[in-house]
């Protein structure tokens, strides 16, 4: 079984009314859309994560940020030399080109520094708060060449930075645009209503309140006021606990609950968890049918749509690319092994932690990805079992970034900004120089930590990088020193 996960970092920068003090850093120094990214100078791309803070991290995704920050920048004028505002400031100098010429000698693709490259990487990856085993892969997304490697095809541990090829293997498989459907379904004799889980770990009291009240309504006018009501999960199968056990981090997997079977208040973070998250919600959608005029005969119990039940109401999930973004940006595991179901479904396989791993493994592959020792055995991340490569990371997040791939873009957008917001948003301080340049995922187990997301360097080229590290002892000594090797990556060719 595999041990407890550290409590994640997750709490956001406190809203520029102060930064946080980081809990472990004390150093001195050191996309929805791509082009907003690689594109802006500094002072943009703190503007730009400001708005994803003011918007929410996934309501409608960074998208919804970046169209608050254009009409700032109509007001204020900008680093594009729109047209200024009286009020506001004087634009700013423009960014360099997102594709500086190859070849030039202090770019990082160039022979000499790739070189360097590696002389500033190297010694940061040996330092001991990394443990016994690291590796590390940096490649240029807009040529996809590797500028640099330390047993990039090692299998590690990955621990949540998993998350990626989960997104990735769902937004690939069914597109950014799925939405996971909820049903309430009526037996053929009117008198069973059935609530029927799609597997939306999203499904929460508004939504089982506004399914309820189109239920009642659609009962009422086919004249029916009274109904036993059972509910259905039999889209998932095979375990319901995962391999780590009964634990904060993760709910019960269920094709049916609601606020992720959370027993708090919180929609974050670890959390006490029901240990019936199914009954639960069909309790609470009990009670909303009753509040809407409808009554219901008896306790829910637990039973599959009787043949030809027509349906009543349906509820729709968010966009995937709005579950992907949430996942990536909190380390949100019911969603992550939500996602793997969903992959599992769409490629015909059962519903279950041994058929995700099949899907996300088949999807990946089809993506030309170099899967060899890789094994997902979860599609959060919780499972020691577990094994990706940081060469197989870095090359996603890079696949992630090109043209021909616009369904990945999700797993971009979604990633932690670095200084501002899900679990990077405690990790660098305000002077640091990777603060809003750097956007990646996080993973954390005992004696284990990862990193993995891009960074834009001084020359304005975004890099995808990954650094996996196992046999650590010190959370807090190991998150500083990947952080410190993603801070080297901006500061590159300076």
């Amino acid at each position: 079984m595999a041990e407890p996960v550290e409590r994640p970092t997750d709490e956001p920068l406190n809203r520029w009314g102060g930064w946080k003090t980081p809990k472990y850093l004390k150093r001195g120094s050191g996309p929805d859309d791509l082009r907003l990214v690689a594109g802006s100078a500094v002072l943009g791309l703190v503007v730009a994560a400001g708005a994803v803070l003011a918007a929410g991290p996934w309501d409608s995704g960074q998208r919804k940020a970046e169209r608050d920050l254009v009409a700032v920048q109509r007001r204020a004028g900008g680093a594009h030399h729109q047209e200024r505002a009286p009020d506001g400031p004087a634009p700013a100098p423009s960014a360099p080109a997102v594709l500086g010429a190859l070849g030039v000698s202090e770019g990082l693709t160039t022979a000499a520094g790739t070189g360097s490259l590696k002389a500033a990487l190297a010694p940061l990856l040996d330092v001991p708060a990394l443990g016994t085993v690291r590796t590390g892969v940096v490649i240029d997304t807009a040529t996809g060449k590797q500028l640099y490697a330390r047993g990039a095809g090692t299998p590690m541990t990955p621990a949540s930075t998993v998350k990626i090829a989960t997104a990735a293997a769902a937004l690939s498989a069914l597109g950014p645009d799925h939405r996971i459907a909820t049903e309430a379904v009526l037996s053929p004799d009117s008198r069973t209503l059935t609530l029927v889980g799609g597997g939306d770990p999203t499904l929460d009291a508004t939504a089982l309140r506004a399914l309820a009240r189109d239920t009642a309504k659609a009962l009422r006018d086919g004249g029916t006021t009274s109904v036993r009501l059972t509910y259905d999960t039999s889209r998932y199968s095979g375990p319901a606990l995962h391999p780590i056990g009964p634990n904060e981090n993760i709910a019960p997997v269920s094709a049916l609950m609601a606020d992720e079977g959370r027993l708090d208040e919180s929609r974050k973070g670890p959390a006490p968890r029901s240990g019936d998250p199914a009954g639960d919600a069909a309790r609470t959608f009990s009670g909303l049918l009753e509040d809407a005029g409808v009554t219901v005969r008896s306790a829910p119990a637990s039973g599959r749509a009787a043949p030809g039940s027509r349906t009543t109401a349906t509820h729709l999930s968010k966009p995937l690319s709005a579950l992907v973004e949430r996942a990536l940006t909190n380390s949100d595991n019911d969603i992550a092994e939500a996602l793997a179901r969903q992959t599992a479904l769409k490629a015909g396989e059962p519903a279950s932690f041994a058929g995700g791993r099949r899907a996300v493994t088949a999807t990946l592959k089809a993506l030309g990805l170099p899967l060899a020792g890789t094994r997902f055995a979860d599609g959060s991340g919780l499972d020691r079992a577990d094994k990706v490569t940081a060469d197989v990371l870095a090359r996603l997040l890079a696949l992630a970034a090109a043209p021909d791939h616009p369904e990945l873009g999700p797993v971009l957008s979604g990633l932690p900004i670095a200084g501002f917001s899900g679990t990077l948003g405690d990790r660098y301080t305000a002077t640091s120089p990777a603060t809003g340049l750097v956007r990646a995922k996080t993973g954390t187990l005992t004696g284990v930590n990862s990193l993995a997301g891009t960074a834009v360097d001084a020359q304005g080229r975004l890099l995808s990088f990954a650094f996996l590290a196992s046999g650590t002892t010190s959370p807090g000594e190991a998150e500083a020193s990947l952080d410190t090797l993603a801070t080297t990556l901006t500061e590159g060719g300076r």
